[in-house]
């Protein structure tokens, strides 16, 4: 599910954090021809992250200056575009997606597509609503980077009608304290709403969220009160920032509060929750709040004893479904009234495998290889399945393996790389009817290796001894090329394989 931030939403953060450092990581101000500097945040092109769509600028007057420019997909023939992040591997990131339509192709409404995080499907891209009401849209997720690079994707499903588009990419680090309860070697965290609770003006973001996570602000029918001592953002395993703790919900002495929160409902799924509270109250060593919680009648923690410097209770991972409601239950005697300061909620989202990487590196060279290969070459090879690289098929399972590279007749030019023998899952390799120069590589470690079809390029050199030792292969096509020498002994022993050489090459009989 989307978050929604009006327009303007960055014109009420002070300009006065030039003290204070920016988020470590990137943010991309996608379409735009200069960098862009707002609240000390400077967003700059998406050259150089991504290599295919293109830019449009929007007419929207008063649209804050990120969302004024975006980069569209037209290409209906690729089957994803990826952004790629250099990252650290196994570090934890968050990632922002943002989006503002403004008509850019002409339509009334925005397109629906898919947004893929490393080869995992998070979540499909639909702002109609928030657009509607004048709103961009914005997504969020939580996740550790597989390798030394992170690839973000969008991709077209079967409610796509019209070009996907995006309008800014925001890849922050996170400390590995933070919502370390997580395995995020096999699942990633959605956001789905962050809040602190007893605001009803701007949200809370950088530089008081120094990872420039986003507060909204939310406030109901319960009584607010304000704090009266500060507490310290980085005596709390997620760092929240102390700004959240400035303004609470409460309750008379009592009486229980009972919170309808967030204000959507929820697919039912597994979530991580955090709750965050503190005592408003000057800090006296005989004040005392104590209060149980409960989800959806749900025992969450008792015994809650809440003081000035504050504290956060969370779950790891909690299965609900619909709306959610919050009680918090005074203990009997308790002075004053139960009070919760912010809170957050993130769906848990198992990954979908990923590519070996051994293949992933070896598909990459190739890629690199060719002066013009598919522009989804890029991101994952093999997932989301329906998502596969054009002209490649994989295994399924947590790591997936490439099986065919089928490429035939698409006007490839370049040569073939070394690396494609470390594809030793690969059984069916047709790069036939294209414009490939240079030699045949050594292939003997591609023992599943089963037809190999190159003709019709413009391939040199010798045939390779090692075809012949390749013991599941049955079927060579190499005519029309410009190879020269013999053919190997070990091919011409073989009476399993047909060979096809002619016409075409410059062959003797025997090597």
């Amino acid at each position: 599910m989307s978050l929604s931030i009006f327009l303007l939403w960055l014109v009420s953060i002070p300009h006065f954090a030039h003290a204070i450092p920016a988020p470590r990581g990137f943010l991309l101000n996608c379409g735009a021809s200069d960098v862009v500097t707002v609240s000390n945040l400077k967003w700059i092109r998406d050259e150089g992250f991504i290599s295919v769509g293109n830019k449009t600028t929007l007419s929207t007057p008063d649209l804050f200056s990120v969302l004024t420019t975006l980069r569209y997909f037209p290409d209906e023939s690729a089957r994803k575009y990826c952004f790629t992040f250099p990252v650290v591997k196994g570090g934890k990131y968050m990632l922002r997606t943002m989006y503002y339509y403004g008509g850019f192709d002409g339509g009334k409404e925005p397109p629906v597509f898919d947004q893929i995080i490393q080869g995992t499907k998070w979540s499909t891209v639909n702002t109609s609503e928030d657009y509607a009401k004048g709103l961009s849209s914005y997504y969020e997720i939580i996740v550790a980077a597989l390798g030394k690079a992170l690839s973000v994707c969008l991709a077209r499903n079967e409610h796509t009608v019209s070009s996907p588009f995006i309008s800014a990419i925001e890849l922050e680090y996170l400390e590995d304290s933070m919502y370390n309860s997580t395995d995020f070697t096999k699942y990633a965290l959605s956001t789905v709403a962050r809040h602190s609770f007893g605001r009803d003006q701007e949200i809370i973001s950088f530089p008081d969220d120094q990872y420039n996570r986003f507060w909204q602000p939310f406030s109901d029918e319960n009584p607010i009160v304000n704090s009266h001592s500060n507490v310290t953002s980085s005596d709390f395993w997620n760092v929240p920032p102390s700004k959240v703790f400035f303004t609470a919900i409460t309750t008379s002495r009592g009486k229980t509060l009972n919170l309808q929160w967030p204000p959507v409902s929820l697919p039912r799924a597994n979530y991580y929750i955090a709750l965050y509270f503190q005592d408003n109250r000057t800090p006296s060593p005989f004040s005392w709040r104590v209060f149980n919680v409960t989800v959806n009648g749900e025992n969450f923690y008792t015994g809650l004893n809440v003081t000035a410097s504050g504290m956060t209770v969370y779950a790891a991972q909690w299965a609900l479904s619909g709306l959610l409601e919050i009680t918090m239950t005074p203990e009997i005697g308790s002075p004053v009234g139960p009070l919760i300061n912010a809170a957050e909620i993130l769906q848990i989202v198992p990954l979908g495998g990923r590519t070996l990487t051994r293949d992933v590196m070896a598909m990459e060279d190739l890629a690199r290889s060719f002066n013009s290969p598919p522009s989804d070459w890029i991101g994952d090879p093999c997932l989301p399945q329906k998502n596969s690289w054009t002209g490649i098929t994989c295994t399924q399972g947590k790591l997936a393996r490439v099986v065919t590279l089928n490429l035939t007749n698409v006007g490839l030019t370049g040569s073939l790389s070394p690396s494609i023998a470390n594809l030793t899952a690969l059984s069916n390799l047709w790069l036939g009817g294209n414009k490939l120069t240079g030699p045949i590589p050594d292939m003997s470690a591609m023992k599943a290796l089963k037809t190999l079809h190159l003709e019709n390029n413009q391939l040199e050199g010798p045939i390779p001894e090692s075809l012949g030792h390749i013991s599941n292969l049955r079927e060579i096509s190499l005519q029309n090329n410009n190879l020269s020498g013999g053919i190997p002994q070990s091919l011409q022993k073989r009476n399993d394989v047909n060979i096809q050489i002619s016409p075409g090459n410059h062959l003797t009989k025997s090597a």
